[in-house]
């Protein structure tokens, strides 16, 4: 059976909007990483149409060092959520059908794993108790807006951690898995 991870960036008042943190090189290469080892990535609508507009190429002029994240995200197979869209191209295919049974049969295949993005629709995953791997980047920044994590979950999420990664721009990443027993279902 495959997990389904999730990671994000966030700063340190919990702020989860993309254009707050900075980017760079150490931080591409980590998602790129992270990306690459993936079997296929699970994103909304939003998120995919932001991650397509920034990342297929030919696209806007980016640092060399992005290069990696974006060879990455475009070579790997993208499920999108999505009742709105009328179609997905950039190695993608639209679901529509029942996401929890849809999940539930990515995971059941074979492989490295899978990678959802977004803010939304990750919400709804781990109120379904399908997230096997939570990986917070936190930040060393304070900004005072902006969305934060998990807005509106139902059920709260007890987790334990199983890694933690220092970057030298003092972010660190922290990871942990669902405990036995809790969270959402």
């Amino acid at each position: 059976m495959r997990p389904l991870r999730y990671s994000i960036n966030v700063t340190l008042d919990g702020c989860i909007d993309h254009t707050a943190v900075t980017p760079d090189p150490e931080m591409h290469q980590h998602s790129a990483d992270i990306i690459a080892r993936a079997d296929a990535l699970i994103l909304g609508r939003v998120t995919y149409q932001m991650m397509e507009e920034a990342w297929r190429e030919p696209g806007p002029e980016m640092p060399d060092w992005t290069q990696p994240f974006a060879t990455a995200i475009g070579a790997k197979k993208k499920y999108v959520v999505s009742n709105t869209l009328t179609n997905a191209d950039w190695n993608s295919e639209l679901v529509r059908e029942d996401l929890k049974a849809t999940v539930q049969q990515l995971k059941q295949k074979s492989g490295e794993g899978l990678y959802v993005g977004g803010v939304t629709l990750p919400t709804a995953l781990a109120e379904m108790g399908l997230i096997d791997e939570y990986e917070f980047i936190v930040h060393p920044r304070i900004v005072g807006h902006g969305r934060t994590l998990f807005e509106g979950i139902k059920t709260p999420l007890d987790l334990v951690p199983v890694g933690r990664q220092e970057f030298a721009s003092g972010a660190v990443s922290l990871r942990y898995e669902p405990k036995l027993g809790t969270g959402a279902e």
